[in-house]
């Protein structure tokens, strides 16, 4: 009896042996060629592709915006010198490296440079939302867990729709003139930056978007300069005090000096 039964599972042994190995040759080509797939994809293409790249990228773009935003800011304070000054500055930037690079030509490249940020910024922010919803499938299940992020936090994504509406505003009202008022020939002379900014500024629903919308843009700019810490890997608690002194201050300067000048406006301070 155990003489008959020793070449039977000798057989099946060799079976289930070669059923495993055809198997694992079979997978053999389909992992290759997915592991060749993703050799090919560029370094900073698949350095993106994960959730730390998506948070580095956020960090960086949000860094060029805030340089912008400031020096915006600051830039526009020369409004407060007159006319002349601020349509002076508005021309010395179309003159950047002239005659180096024809006139306008980096000051278009700055543009396209910051264009590029903004939507990179966005659509960071959205690839995290979408994977953080599949990461996470079921919502907070308590208010006491909902509270753990702060307003800013909760908001970060609405308060960003609305500043960007109001850059689009913006750039229709004080750049391209399509829901500018008109300037003393009946029609909008982008060159007069001042008189257009008056004569934008004087309709107060026009000044009470502007204000509302950088007040939002405050409270995104201190959760971003925070949160920007931290996606860089610069989040040591030993820096907290010091992280939350730079976020709280850059707001408030951009803010303030962003909303003087509707109020400028308003006031009388500022008139054509």
């Amino acid at each position: 009896m155990s003489g008959g039964c020793e070449p039977t599972t000798s057989v099946g042994t060799a079976s289930m042996a070669q059923t495993i190995t055809k198997s694992r040759g079979a997978r053999e080509p389909v992992t290759g060629t997915a592991l060749s797939s993703r050799k090919k994809r560029p370094f900073l293409v698949d350095i993106y592709s994960t959730a730390v790249g998506k948070k580095y990228a956020m960090a960086i773009s949000g860094i060029a915006l805030m340089g912008f935003v400031l020096f915006h800011m600051i830039g526009n304070l020369k409004m407060y010198y007159g006319a002349y000054e601020l349509n002076n500055y508005a021309a010395f930037l179309k003159e950047l490296l002239y005659p180096l690079a024809p006139k306008g030509a980096v000051l278009w490249i700055l543009r396209g440079g910051l264009l590029a940020m903004l939507v990179l910024h966005l659509h960071a922010a959205w690839s995290l939302t979408v994977m953080n919803r599949q990461a996470r499938p079921v919502q907070y299940q308590s208010p006491r867990d909902y509270e753990v992020a702060n307003f800013a936090s909760r908001t970060m994504r609405y308060s960003g729709m609305i500043v960007f509406s109001f850059l689009v505003w913006h750039l229709l009202d004080l750049t391209f003139g399509v829901v500018n008022t008109v300037g003393t020939e009946g029609e909008f002379v982008r060159e007069e930056v001042y008189q257009n900014v008056v004569r934008s500024f004087d309709r107060w629903p026009v000044a009470a978007f502007y204000i509302l919308a950088n007040l939002l843009l405050g409270i995104h700019l201190r959760h971003g300069a925070w949160s920007l810490f931290q996606s860089l890997g610069w989040n040591n608690p030993r820096f907290n005090a010091w992280r939350w002194a730079f976020a709280t201050g850059f707001s408030l300067v951009v803010v303030i000096g962003n909303i003087s000048f509707p109020i400028a406006v308003l006031a009388g301070i500022v008139k054509v």
